[in-house]
């Protein structure tokens, strides 16, 4: 059985406060976009261990223990015994860009699963489940546009539609540490919250909606803010990093035609 675990990008992301446990309380739009990892899970019918693993694509250089993917395998198997199973991950959303691959992974192996084995366990069942796995883990299970807030656990349904719209992701050969992006942070409660402004127009997004991370992340590496401006520059309605980055994406009404020397570009509609 296979499945494909998409990313998502931040649509604005205020940080509120900190909290007393170390992490900050936040506010955000999460969007599902198109750019999709491969999972699958056969049966292992002559498997001595309880699962073997394979990676293609982007290598996930970890042991497969300290995998999301396993983590996720482990957490079900805390509920119901499963059989052996070979499990595939064929790589395509990069690391580290603030796209949520390895959390889509991890949801979506929950959900394989379940659907794999014929478990029966409710979408509500397998949200509290993710969220043991990281924080925006569940948002992957319902897989709809959500207003996040807490550290990203608390979710609810937004209306939000993008129809008609392309949208232009590039992630630079850069790694923003996140634990740093955060600390160079200064949090604020905002004026107009996201779930508001997204009932704005999109042409208007550009004066509403913000990503606090930009400020420190776009002074230690400007790159990334040129490749924003970039974007604008080329017709963008909307741009914005997404996360604490480093990728930046820009929506735009017409598919432009871009190219890139370095890095990673990915095109769709939304």
């Amino acid at each position: 059985m296979i499945c494909f675990p998409n990313a998502k990008i931040n649509l604005g992301l205020n940080i509120i406060n900190k909290r007393s446990d170390g992490y900050h309380n936040i506010e955000t739009v999460f969007l599902p976009i198109g750019l999709r990892d491969v999972l699958e899970v056969v049966h292992n019918c002559e498997g001595k261990q309880d699962y073997t693993w394979g990676n293609t694509g982007i290598v996930v250089d970890t042991p497969p223990e300290n995998n999301i993917c396993i983590k996720a395998l482990r957490l079900m198997q805390q509920e119901v015994a499963l059989s052996p199973i070979q499990i595939h991950l064929h790589k395509h959303i990069p690391f580290g860009a603030g796209l949520g691959g390895g959390s889509a992974d991890a949801a979506f192996m929950l959900k394989l699963l379940n659907d794999f084995f014929e478990l029966s366990l409710s979408n509500e069942k397998l949200k509290e489940m993710a969220v043991k796995l990281g924080a925006d883990c569940s948002f992957f299970v319902d897989n709809m546009p959500a207003y996040a807030t807490g550290i990203g656990e608390i979710m609810e349904p937004v209306t939000l539609n993008l129809e008609g719209y392309h949208l232009v992701l590039i992630v630079p050969d850069i790694h923003v540490s996140t634990p740093e992006a955060y600390s160079l942070v200064v949090p604020k409660k905002p004026d107009v919250c996201v779930k508001d402004s997204i009932k704005r127009p999109v042409e208007e997004w550009k004066d509403s909606i913000k990503n606090d991370f930009e400020i420190s992340v776009f002074s230690k590496y400007p790159a990334i803010a040129e490749l924003k401006q970039m974007l604008y520059d080329k017709g963008a309605v909307y741009a914005s990093m997404s996360g604490s980055g480093s990728s930046v994406y820009g929506i735009f009404r017409e598919e432009p035609e871009l190219k890139m020397e370095s890095g990673y570009m990915w095109q769709g509609a939304l």
